[in-house]
């Protein structure tokens, strides 16, 4: 079919093996081309030689190759209705936010929840339940390693009574330069400030059950938190690397939103150990000046400058041992 205007589109919705594209405000349901599937693998021996002879086809490494965000080419299938459509391309991505997956059988690959994200929301409450410091200092290294920006929320904040620790826990993330908004949906506090913050960007909220995000989203938009329920329901009970349902959310003040259902662990995706402490900014501009230079671990060696700085104060020891549980998985 020769392609129109309207043939790029953004993927707003996705369940398994249906993607819904919007293009110029209209919905156009999409199936994947089998295409897409397939990746040509060309034999390199003789790289001068512009007539390339296919040399097997194999299946991607990916449980699907589309992510919400993914900006798509597709062309329309005239005869199934005016709002439907096959993907034939996924544009270059200008971000991602990756991690591990496992298919039963199968090695270890990546994936994408969300392609061409401006923002990473990691969402944790002051208490009830208790944060879980160590799964921001994932969050963080994985928006690190994509470039990602980061904005900290703290929900709950009227239960601060509930955490003396709080102030000195979040103090170490403000030293280490991340923007942090604590808010409470009942008092009010922190909304109008985090709604500045969402418009006009693509944001994606990451964080477990029960820190407040649906009481959050509605209180940034009436019935909002509602319809993303709605979409995280279908999650339950699935396997625990699969999120097979996401959605894209038109925020009303402009803007969009991803809420991340269902991701109960938050593996780091290519990451290597040597490259680590680069992904932590407060360690970043120690690497190197240790005694032996860049192939510390800064784990046990005398003269390593990470470790001096924990001693000093400079690097907050809670961080420096999220570090050094992080490099034990690597």
């Amino acid at each position: 079919p020769t392609n129109t205007s309207d043939d790029t589109g953004v993927v707003f919705r996705k369940t398994t093996g249906h993607y819904t594209v919007r293009a110029n405000g209209r919905d156009i349901d999409c199936v994947l081309s089998s295409l897409i599937r397939k990746q040509l693998i060309y034999p390199t021996a003789d790289p001068a030689s512009l007539r390339h002879r296919v040399q097997e086809i194999r299946e991607l490494d990916h449980v699907d190759p589309i992510a919400i965000g993914d900006q798509v080419r597709f062309v329309r299938i005239a005869d199934a209705g005016p709002d439907r459509g096959m993907i034939t391309e996924v544009l270059p991505r200008l971000s991602k936010l990756s991690r591990p997956a496992t298919v039963p059988g199968q090695h270890v690959f990546e994936q994408v929840i969300v392609a061409n994200v401006d923002l990473v929301i990691p969402v944790f409450a002051v208490a009830d339940p208790t944060p879980k410091w160590g799964l921001l200092d994932r969050y963080l290294v994985s928006a690190e390693s994509s470039k990602l920006p980061v904005l900290i929320v703290i929900t709950k904040l009227d239960l601060a009574w509930k955490n003396k620790e709080l102030e000195a826990d979040i103090e170490a993330y403000r030293r280490a330069g991340y923007p942090i908004q604590m808010v409470s949906v009942n008092t009010g506090e922190g909304i109008e400030e985090l709604k500045q913050t969402l418009r006009g960007r693509m944001s994606v909220l990451v964080g477990k059950s029960g820190v407040g995000k649906t009481s959050l989203l509605n209180a940034i938009q009436p019935g909002l938190g509602l319809r993303v329920k709605e979409v995280s329901k279908g999650e339950q009970g699935k396997g625990r690397h699969t999120t097979t349902h996401l959605e894209m959310f038109e925020l009303e003040f402009g803007g969009t939103l991803v809420d991340t259902p269902g991701i109960r662990e938050f593996g780091l995706w290519e990451i290597a150990g040597e490259e680590l402490a680069y992904l932590f900014p407060e360690m970043a501009h120690f690497v190197g000046q240790c005694k032996f230079g860049l192939s510390c671990q800064h784990d046990r060696e005398p003269g390593c400058a990470i470790r001096k700085a924990v001693v000093s104060g400079e690097i907050s020891p809670h961080r420096y041992k999220s570090y050094m549980n992080l490099r034990g998985e690597l």
